[in-house]
């Protein structure tokens, strides 16, 4: 898997102490974006999905996994991998995506990565829209979205922060 960090005990990416995957790879190439550097596919490092995963759970105080990015569901299915490890030990997991909900319930391959979401964060970074002052998210159109209810209503269902 291609990634451009992991950082342990991360307070600012969802509730929690967290670990974060950051992927390597972005179409997006949001204006303002404060992690330019994970654009390029071919930049950050090969790590296999098991480090990534040891890492994860070598940390007994973890509250919950977060990707972000980069793009994760550029590589959705080593994304997949580690969310349903994640899950399966206890953890909740929350996708950071410049996708729309409704983009990626469009998109087969997105699916397992998705079923596997607890919280999604979704839609670009808009530099326009940004604030300093909404929780998880950087710019206002951005939405934080419940994703089991999201998926048994059909429709995404925003979560109260």
């Amino acid at each position: 898997m291609r990634i451009a960090n992991t950082i342990q005990d991360s307070i600012v990416d969802g509730p929690g102490l967290r670990f974060v995957v950051f992927t390597q790879g972005c179409e997006f190439c949001c204006e303002g974006c404060h992690n330019q550097e994970t654009w390029d596919v071919d930049g950050g490092v090969d790590m296999p999905v098991g480090e990534i995963i040891a890492q994860m759970l070598g940390n007994p105080l973890t509250d919950g996994l977060t990707m972000s990015g980069g793009e994760p569901f550029l590589q959705a299915v080593d994304c997949a991998k580690i969310a349903k490890t994640a899950r399966e030990n206890g953890l909740n997991v929350w996708v950071y995506t410049g996708y729309t909900f409704e983009e990626l319930m469009a998109e087969p391959g997105f699916r397992e990565l998705l079923c596997l979401t607890d919280v999604l964060i979704d839609g670009p970074f808009r530099l326009a829209e940004r604030s300093l002052n909404i929780k998880w998210r950087g710019s206002q159109n951005q939405r934080v979205i419940d994703v089991k209810k999201s998926l048994a209503a059909g429709g995404a269902v925003l979560l109260e922060v």
